[in-house]
């Protein structure tokens, strides 16, 4: 937790640079628990702190990102009071808002609120060029990876089988190999496929692509429309074309959302003001990182949200007609 704070504090400072503070009498101070530093999460809410502090002698926030080990530590955390706001993945926003799954013995978390929804979190299938995948529905019969048991990774390419009406058998291997070693099995023709939850540009895809052709299968169509319509924190997703080698075009999919999130007891006003900072500069901020260039503004406050709006964000969405 110390190395952490220390890391926060010299992204503050770093921030910050050189133009005069606020007084401290005037100073407010805004904590966002992100992730691994060596993930996503982490450089993604180090783009939201930026845009603040950019912005600090309006508003006197001063904002800086912890790491954090990810969703499960930040909903804890914000319940507990001790992060202002937290970057969770919208399905385990879901279950602790009604305290289902892991979150059944802390109970519904009635207070959570969604301040704006950031990348998505695809649900991604990347095929060898030649293994003769052009869409979804061929990956029936062929060598595909699923993930590890009880991984994130797991649970969503469980999800989609169920909707198409399949299961492990209809593939002719089913493998369950760590994300590590799945780019080498794809390139060196133990694998014809495999699936994979979580952002992009993503190391595992880059390292694939970089080694033997590669390319993204799109996962779209009605059995997608009704699995989002049937899940709140389920969204549409595009991967952005040219983040991989060979793969020019954007590639339709859908998934979870990482989801900027806050609780109703912090202050409509800061809450207000960090919307407003990131929406009024929108474009600076998606230059901020990769992960952020296919963001638009409608589409993170309807999507994948799964709980209530902050109304510090609420108030910012109707004065601006966002939503």
């Amino acid at each position: 937790m110390l190395f952490s704070r220390l890391i926060a504090a010299a992204i503050l400072v770093a921030a910050l640079g050189t133009t005069a503070p606020a007084s401290a009498q005037e100073a407010r101070y805004l904590t966002i628990g992100t992730g691994a530093i060596t993930g996503l999460y982490y450089p993604v809410g180090g783009a939201v702190c930026r845009m603040v502090n950019r912005a600090r002698t309006q508003h006197a926030i001063r904002c800086a990102v912890e790491a954090t080990d990810g969703s499960l530590s930040n909903l804890v955390s914000l319940r507990a009071g001790e992060l202002d706001m937290a970057i969770v993945q919208s399905d385990w926003l879901f279950s602790a808002h009604k305290g289902t799954g892991r979150f059944r013995d802390h109970g519904p978390f009635k207070a959570l609120r969604s301040v704006f929804a950031l990348h998505g979190e695809p649900f991604t299938v990347v095929a060898r060029a030649s293994a003769g995948i052009d869409a979804f529905k061929d990956l029936k019969g062929k060598r595909v990876n699923l993930g590890e048991p009880g991984s994130g990774n797991r649970v969503l390419a469980d999800t989609v089988l169920k909707t198409w009406g399949w299961s492990v058998r209809d593939f002719s291997l089913a493998s369950e190999l760590p994300v590590a070693e799945q780019a080498d099995a794809l390139c060196d023709n133990r694998l014809d496929a495999v699936v994979y939850a979580g952002g992009h540009p993503n190391g595992l895809i880059q390292q694939a692509a970089s080694t033997c052709s590669v390319k993204l299968i799109g996962v779209d169509g009605p059995r997608v429309d009704k699995l989002i319509d049937d899940n709140p924190f389920y969204a549409r997703a595009i991967i952005p074309g040219g983040l991989y080698t060979g793969n020019p075009d954007d590639v339709e999919t859908f998934g979870v959302r990482a989801v900027l999130v806050s609780s109703a007891a912090v202050d409509d006003d800061v809450v207000y003001e960090v919307v407003k900072t990131v929406f009024e500069d929108f474009d600076a901020f998606k230059s901020l990182h990769p992960a952020l260039r296919a963001l638009d503004k409608r589409s993170i406050v309807t999507e994948g949200l799964a709980v209530p709006p902050h109304d510090g964000a609420a108030r910012y969405f109707d004065e601006s007609g966002t939503r």
